[in-house]
């Protein structure tokens, strides 16, 4: 597909459109002028049982929530989640829009792949709170985010990659990061594979060295819960200050 042309306005709602095929139940609550809420209470109860456990024990999630509130921007599940079906093999995304993280319900195979999702998406909430992003007339702002929820959320771990039947390669997890970052963005933007490319290159570097609020490369739950402590303790090292 071609990139968007036209204004910023243009673009943004081009691309809003382009979201809403993904996300169908997006489109429906805006023009029934349903509530936020909704589709929580309508969704399947299966996606609601895996997000409460891996809100409550999934170490990488458990980071972000806390740096979430440290930044002012506290997650409420019933608020900011909302199991949804989606289309095509999408497993979530975020709306800035409403700041509302989607969870594919009907795509979400397991707890292990609901952990992946909703970290990945809560990478992308903690960037929405933290920075002003253009998610929708910047491709390089998405481009970051979408380079820094790839390395930062375990999506690329060696296990991962061996179910792909990926691995072997030098730079391996370099190679996967961006590989995933450039997907996520053609799964949800109208433009071509060639101007994801250069967005991804044009900023890889720098946003694959931002690894806030985890301070390190999470490779594995282990990492995440030293991550997870060592946020703990910063905390608590400036509020004494």
């Amino acid at each position: 597909m071609a990139g968007a042309a036209g204004g910023p306005q243009q673009q943004q709602q081009q691309q809003q459109r382009v979201a809403c095929q993904v996300f169908p139940e997006r489109r429906a609550q805006r023009g029934s002028g349903q509530g936020l809420l909704s589709s929580v209470f309508s969704s399947d109860q299966g996606c609601q049982r895996l997000l409460l456990k891996t809100l409550e024990t999934n170490p990488y999630v458990k980071l972000l929530l806390d740096a979430m509130k440290h930044s002012g921007c506290a997650v409420n599940k019933e608020r900011h989640f909302s199991c949804e079906d989606c289309n095509g093999n999408v497993s979530g995304g975020f709306d800035a829009s409403t700041s509302q993280i989607v969870l594919c319900q009907n795509n979400i195979r397991n707890e292990a792949h609901m952990n992946r999702v909703v970290t990945h998406e809560l990478v992308h909430a903690f960037d929405h709170c933290r920075a002003h992003v253009n998610w929708f007339t910047d491709v390089r702002h998405l481009a970051c985010s979408e380079v820094r929820a790839a390395n930062l959320s375990g999506d690329c771990s060696l296990v991962n990659e061996i179910f792909r039947l990926h691995f072997g390669l030098k730079r391996h997890h370099q190679t996967c990061v961006r590989d995933r970052a450039i997907l996520s963005i053609l799964a949800v933007r109208n433009i071509s594979k060639e101007v994801a490319q250069k967005a991804v290159d044009e900023v890889f570097e720098s946003c694959f060295n931002d690894q806030e609020p985890f301070g390190r490369i999470p490779h594995n739950k282990t990492y995440a819960r030293y991550a997870h402590r060592d946020f703990q303790n910063r905390d608590r090292y400036y509020s004494n200050i």
